[in-house]
């Protein structure tokens, strides 16, 4: 029989500290208006000393295991682009802080489209029958690589985790995951980087310039290239799942920038208000995004069982990617 990785339980954790665009505004030489007119953010949480990626992370997988009433899984996943360390991965460290020592635990890069990835692969695990629960946790704390004299990216990005619990089930039952579209094109991959510190500048013998070891972005060809794959994923998804675009009653974007949502929203025919963003609250927090913004939307009510729900996410690679599910019944926590 065939086996879906049918979501089970939904969690997340934000770092105690909100930055509000006042409070980055006057050092960038710009206005909490036109932060927010350029990209829909009001606030955004950053991480204090001491705390980590796998910290967040950890809070985050706790509250998703506690809302599907589980202690234990097969895998942990964790999607980062801002591990601990270099080396090890952050998995097996978030996998022991929830007592789950022994259990397989790898991480997911592919910068914001990672939690999409985790869930794709999260999929196979179950269907491949290595796993019957999996813990996937997207988690970062992206302020560390930000540049704060950098007006372009100093102002979008925040910390965060956001957590899924994802069981064996029904193909054809609630929560159920399913079809997935994936992609990506590498040569776009100076578009959204970290240029210093990994082989290729290690190698290349000479030392890194200071704002080589910060993110950069080419903001308006991710701009357009973020519009562009999301909206052809998330069509691709669609016509695989037999859906058509009015019957989808909840889109989840990646929290990238609300202009980008709005314009993947238009282009695919759903109505802005079916829209699911919490990027006002909290920025875009990288792979954590679309788990943060479930978690948020389950908790206020927004997203209600039985409703038809498109994930799509972009990111640095460039990598993108879609899915869909029909809204379970979860519980509160």
């Amino acid at each position: 029989m065939s086996r879906a990785a049918v979501l089970s339980g939904v969690g997340s954790c934000l770092p105690f500290r909100a930055v509000p665009n006042d409070e980055l505004a006057a050092d960038l030489g710009s206005s909490e208006e036109w932060i927010r007119s350029r990209t829909g953010i009001g606030q955004r949480y950053f991480a204090d000393r001491g705390t980590a990626t796998s910290d967040l992370a950890a809070g985050a997988g706790e509250k998703a295991l506690k809302c599907a009433g589980v202690s234990t899984v097969d895998v942990v996943l964790v999607a980062t682009t801002t591990p601990d360390r270099p080396c090890p991965a952050t998995a097996p460290v978030v996998a022991a802080r929830l007592g789950m020592r022994g259990t397989a635990a790898y991480d997911v890069s592919a910068v914001c489209t990672g939690f999409v990835y985790g869930l794709a692969t999260a999929a196979g695990l179950i269907s491949a029958r290595v796993a019957d629960r999996v813990l996937l946790i997207g988690a970062e704390t992206f302020s560390t690589l930000l540049n704060p004299r950098d007006r372009s990216t100093a102002v979008i990005f925040g910390d965060g985790a956001g957590a899924v619990v994802l069981r064996s089930g029904d193909p054809a039952e609630p929560g159920a995951l399913g079809p997935f579209d994936l992609g990506s094109d590498g040569e776009g991959e100076d578009l959204i980087t970290v240029p210093a510190g990994g082989s290729r500048q290690r190698l290349s013998g000479t030392e890194p310039a200071s704002d080589d070891r910060y993110f950069a972005m080419s903001g308006k060809e991710v701009f357009r290239h973020a519009v562009q794959r999301m909206t052809g994923s998330a069509r691709a998804v669609l016509v695989r799942a037999g859906w058509q675009a009015q019957q989808v009653d909840h889109l989840v974007s990646h929290q990238a920038n609300l202009r980008i949502t709005n314009h993947v929203a238009d282009d695919l025919g759903i109505a802005r208000g079916r829209c699911v963003s919490n990027i006002a609250e909290v920025g875009n927090t990288a792979a954590a995004s679309i788990p943060l913004a479930l978690d948020h939307a389950h908790a206020d009510g927004t997203l209600r069982p039985g409703g038809r729900t498109l994930l799509t996410a972009f990111g640095g690679g460039l990598t993108w990617g879609s899915a869909v599910l029909t809204w379970p019944d979860l519980d509160q926590v």
